[in-house]
């Protein structure tokens, strides 16, 4: 059987290491050893911190999937994980029910970004249909006119914000469904701002 190069067996691991990251779901260390065939863990181990002194990944303290590429590949794929759903129709009790990872674009650094499968039909007028997942950015605040995720007496939802003076509403863009007007005195709060939609065609 012919030697490896040297550095061939760490240009593969980082391969791979890439190419989980870029799919959404950084990989383990123990999943980077079943996938090279390493006889040990610890091998696996030694090569993801050689990438990270060389430079090649960074790893986030105290995450099992804590590997990322490194700040200056800025604008690339990121793991955003998939905390729930929610309602875009009648409101429903809000839902955390973690369910894998997206990759969105953006700064790996950035730990705003969270993505909702979507249930409902309030929000088809804007393209966001039942089955969706919304990618938002976490913000208290949004300006008239963007789509948010806002959590009202419990429950989430994903609407159409609209100020009207000190009149805070949450419309839907389906004719069936009429705005939610919330109370100055509620516990009604924005969660973020949707900044991208993504689906599934089969």
């Amino acid at each position: 059987m012919p030697r490896k190069q040297p550095g061939e067996t760490r240009r593969r691991v980082l391969a791979y290491v890439r190419e989980r990251i870029l799919a959404g779901t950084p990989p383990t260390t123990r999943e980077v050893q079943e996938h090279l065939g390493f006889r040990a863990v610890q091998s696996a181990r030694q090569h993801l911190e050689a990438l990270v002194q060389e430079g090649k990944l960074e790893k986030e303290p105290g995450r099992a999937r804590g590997y990322r590429l490194p700040a200056k590949t800025a604008m690339v794929p990121r793991p955003v994980p998939i905390v729930g759903r929610v309602q875009a129709g009648k409101l429903t009790e809000a839902i955390e029910a973690p369910d894998g990872y997206l990759g969105v674009e953006g700064r790996p650094d950035d730990e705003t970004l969270f993505a909702l499968t979507v249930r409902g039909e309030s929000m088809t007028g804007a393209g966001i249909l039942p089955g969706d997942v919304v990618v938002v950015r976490r913000q208290e605040r949004a300006r008239s006119g963007a789509i948010v995720v806002a959590l009202v007496e419990g429950e989430a939802t994903v609407k159409r914000l609209r100020l009207r003076g000190r009149r805070v509403e949450l419309h839907a863009e389906h004719p069936d469904f009429p705005p939610i007007v919330l109370r100055q005195n509620s516990d009604a709060r924005i969660l973020g701002q949707v900044v991208e939609v993504r689906r599934k065609l089969a």
